[in-house]
């Protein structure tokens, strides 16, 4: 497996900074945020984008994954989300998706990942919650299927889709080649699940990873690997004994005021524990 480092650490720094530090730090490859204030998509150009795979090539790095989760260019990481009461507001989380897609497909990145529906609004039920998030889903995989672009899900903590139940219940409902998980291992140990137990049961549809680690507490708090009560070691050996052979991307979006040096540990644990 390879490792990369997600951008969403680096909204202080111009995405170009941000993948030369990468590179200079050792990793593979590089998690772009198709959002403000990086590479937002339907706002990007042509030499926009241009210039983002100029930089990966002067870093000698890959893109492991495209960032449509996160959507600060509009309101926050959660909204709009593909649940919202308000249809023309769900709707722009629909058509940014379709966006962030298209950008993926200039730049040559397989596959993007985006919030698994978002938060269910206070009074509708998880049967409204689903077949609206179907309904939004349909609409973008019908262009992911046309660009060739795969859609991870990425289940979360306190949304609609948190566990690798209700993922795989989400699966059995659309019958879709692009439709994949993005398995971000801290998540599902958030939501009470080993995720070293879940590799296998995953397999068939895990194209990318997130590794973080996370509090003792299993509070959802993106921790320094290492730093928390993961057994980030074992998620690492599932990974390799599946054979697994993409990323795995590195995300630690809180460390904001410390991205660089935060990436540094983390290569440095990677490193020492010899994954690297």
């Amino acid at each position: 497996m390879d490792f990369a480092f997600s951008t969403n650490a680096f909204r202080q720094y111009d995405l170009g900074e941000a993948i030369e530090i990468l590179g200079d730090i050792g990793y593979d490859g590089v998690e772009v945020l198709l959002d403000t204030p990086h590479l937002y998509p339907p706002e990007a150009t042509t030499d926009e984008v241009e210039g983002v795979r100029e930089a990966l090539d002067d870093a000698g790095l890959a893109v492991s994954n495209g960032n449509a989760f996160m959507l600060t260019a509009i309101e926050d990481f959660h909204h709009p989300s593909f649940l919202e009461e308000d249809t023309s507001y769900r709707q722009r989380r629909i058509d940014y998706t379709v966006s962030a897609l298209e950008t993926a497909d200039a730049l040559g990145v397989e596959h993007i990942s985006i919030e698994p529906g978002g938060p269910v609004p206070d009074g509708r039920s998880r049967a409204w919650a689903m077949d609206t998030f179907e309904a939004g889903l349909r609409e973008v995989l019908d262009v992911a299927e046309k660009v060739g672009v795969d859609v991870m899900v990425e289940p979360e903590p306190d949304l609609l889709i948190e566990t690798s139940d209700q993922f795989l219940e989400l699966a059995d409902r659309i019958d879709s080649p692009r439709l994949k998980c993005n398995f971000d291992a801290g998540h599902f140990f958030c939501v009470g699940e080993q995720p070293a137990d879940l590799v296998e049961k995953l397999s068939s549809y895990t194209t990318h990873y997130h590794l973080e680690d996370i509090p003792a507490s299993r509070e959802h708090e993106h921790t320094q690997l290492g730093d928390g009560g993961m057994d980030i070691e074992g998620v690492l050996d599932a990974i390799a004994a599946d054979g697994y052979d993409g990323y795995v991307t590195v995300e630690l979006y809180p460390y904001e005021e410390t991205a660089a040096e935060t990436a540094r540990d983390a290569m440095a644990y990677l490193t020492d524990h010899g994954w690297t």
